[in-house]
């Protein structure tokens, strides 16, 4: 075997490893009992243990050092190997393990208290975590990462070659567009009708697969289970996803469904070639979430597809007290300034974003203690959404994010709708006769053209370099801001 051949069969079993981290991670928010977090906190450590030892094994220089990629693929994925281990090495193995067993209890400890509207029980772990990534970061930016700043350097983690000036400049770019659209519809006197009736659970599922179907989720790689935070999970031949249900509140469960098809579908869209190698996966966030927010906005609800689905609807509910295809469409694109982030509509939900970015770069700076960030939480968002926040679970304590220590995360959530925005530029100008599509349900035909120019390259271009040769332009603000205003103007009559 050459030293091409041996890193990557020793690469293909750390590939293993993590899909199995995952599964651990996957069961924990879906099957697990209660009363297995400590044990599970223990398991998850382990494994930490063992993926950071292999992932700076002293071998892996020595087969980087000498291995000759046999092509393009190849040497991506050396690439992504030496920076993983580079990344890796930063990090202390203890740091790593305790991070994995105090992240893995956090999980428990911070659903417990969302439960109960109770800050207090969350806060002493919530800095525990906070500390913990302090630590890496520091370690990191000793290491070389995040050019001396310790959010670029959490943040590279999840969107290479992102920085958090870079990201800031394009948020002040959006946010004024962004309220002056929603002051302009919040004024226009225009107010869609809510759905009424009863929505259960069962046949709330039931229209989850059968939507899950429409976007061609593939079942025998997949599943759907219910979470107390939407996720999807595994890649491969493998990729599991999640909702949650609220009853009086159908489109919670549908369209969180749709959205983790999306994410699903990338990880079961890759080239088979690059399976259980560093290619074998989405190359960053905000790609994967480029996915997940095409699917649920532009094509979920695009006023072709939820024509169709208002038939499905009135199929399986009956009355939902909204008469006819075109209230639908208002009905499901409702703009209200909400609590919620997963439950934002499109022109609010990157304030949502914008709002959290803020608060943990001010958290991992220090500038912000953890015992303070309820008020700074409460008083920023009153200031972007002129509403007091009612209770904590509506508050800080609605994401799980945080507790599991996804610092640097949020943002890519609008870079990937952003992304969503250039792609869809893209998808209407290639298949002219998409909403007729769509409208018989066939959204399938839309992931098809995304698995050929995004999905199937897994991790083999630099994320903005899939979006560029997907779109043939440079990634931009300008067609998510343009598709909003000009969306919302025909609903709204603006």
């Amino acid at each position: 075997m050459t030293a091409f051949d041996r890193l990557m069969a020793f690469q293909r079993e750390t590939e293993a490893l993590a899909q199995i981290a995952g599964r651990l991670g996957w069961d924990q928010e879906t099957m697990m009992p209660r009363g297995a977090a400590r044990q599970r906190g223990e398991e998850m450590a382990a494994i930490e243990g063992v993926l950071h030892a292999r992932r700076t094994d002293p071998r892996l220089r020595d087969w980087l050092a000498k291995a000759e990629a046999p092509d393009a693929a190849g040497a991506r994925a050396l690439d992504l190997i030496g920076r993983t281990l580079e990344r890796t090495a930063c990090i202390p193995a203890d740091l790593a393990s305790e991070t994995a067993r105090v992240t893995s209890l956090a999980q428990g400890i911070w659903a417990e208290a969302r439960a109960r509207d109770d800050v207090a029980h969350f806060l002493p772990t919530l800095a525990q975590v906070i500390g913990l990534k302090r630590d890496a970061a520091a370690a990191l930016v000793a290491g070389g990462f995040g050019g001396g700043d310790a959010y670029d350097a959490l943040l590279d983690d999840y969107e290479p070659g992102a920085t958090a000036a870079g990201l800031a400049a394009m948020f002040g770019r959006m946010r004024p567009r962004l309220v002056a659209l929603r002051e302009r519809i919040l004024g226009s006197g225009v107010h869609p009708a809510p759905l009424t009736g009863h929505f259960a659970e069962g046949r709330q599922l039931g229209l989850a697969r059968d939507l899950a179907t429409a976007f061609g989720y593939d079942w025998s790689r997949g599943r759907l289970d219910l979470a107390v935070h939407p996720f999807s999970s595994g890649s491969g031949d493998d990729a599991r996803i999640t909702t949650r249900v609220v009853e009086g509140d159908p489109f919670n469960c549908l369209y969180s469904t749709i959205h983790e098809v999306g994410h699903a579908a990338y990880e079961l869209g890759i080239d088979p070639i690059h399976a259980m190698t560093p290619l074998g996966q989405g190359v960053s966030m905000g790609v994967h979430e480029s996915q997940s927010r095409i699917y649920e906005n532009q094509l979920g609800r695009s006023a072709a597809f939820t024509g169709w689905l208002y038939g499905r609807m009135r199929d399986v509910f009956g009355d939902i007290g909204v008469a006819g295809p075109e209230a639908f469409f208002a009905t499901v694109n409702r703009v209200t300034p909400g609590f919620i982030r997963t439950e934002a509509d499109e022109v609010h939900y990157n304030l949502h974003i914008m709002m959290r970015f803020d608060l943990e770069r001010e958290l991992i700076a220090g500038r912000l203690a953890p015992a303070d960030l309820e008020d700074a939480w409460n008083a920023r968002f009153a200031a972007d959404f002129g509403a007091a926040v009612d209770r904590p679970a509506h508050g800080m304590l609605q994401d799980v994010h945080w507790s599991v220590g996804l610092f640097g995360y949020f943002p890519t959530y609008s870079l990937g709708n952003v992304y969503a925005g250039c792609l869809h530029k893209a998808l209407r100008a290639a298949i002219p006769d998409l909403d007729a599509h769509l409208a018989k349900g066939e959204a399938r035909v839309a992931t098809d053209w995304l698995r050929a120019a995004v999905q199937r390259h897994g991790g083999l271009y630099r994320p903005a370099e899939v979006i560029e040769r997907a779109c043939g332009f440079a990634p931009t603000e300008a067609p998510l801001l343009d598709y909003l205003e000009a969306k919302f103007a025909g609903i709204y009559r603006l």
